[in-house]
């Protein structure tokens, strides 16, 4: 799994998952699910097309973790990203700018807790 860290004036993009989903309703940092045989930077380019309509450039991987969830263990990959266009949630999901202090009043997936740990003390 590819995580996209896009910031922006001290903000950062989220989407939030949609109804339906596992943890439908969670914010997170969009990405996805790699492929077979697809590199994690291109996941993270095809992931960010599909569901915002937008170019990245995908830079350093600045967190890894693993997380048990029960029946699966997911090997989570955060990458600077930089924007080439502007974003549109083009799947009817919500997508906002959230400024870092405001991150822990809200609910992420519990993957995502160790990484919001080291961004938010930063």
């Amino acid at each position: 799994m590819t995580a996209a860290v896009i910031e922006r004036d001290g903000c950062f993009l989220l989407t939030r998952r949609l109804q339906g989903s596992h943890l439908a309703g969670c914010w997170e940092f969009p990405g996805g699910k790699c492929e077979d045989a697809e590199t994690a930077e291109r996941c993270l380019a095809r992931e960010l097309r599909e569901e915002l309509d937008v170019q990245v450039s995908v830079g350093e991987e600045i967190f890894r973790t693993r997380y048990d969830y029960p029946g699966r263990r997911l090997d989570l990959r955060f990458f600077r990203c930089s924007l080439n266009g502007v974003p549109r949630a083009v799947q009817g999901q919500e997508m906002r700018w959230v400024p870092r202090e405001e991150l822990s009043s809200l609910t992420f997936p519990p993957a995502d807790a160790a990484f919001l740990a080291e961004l938010t003390k930063r």
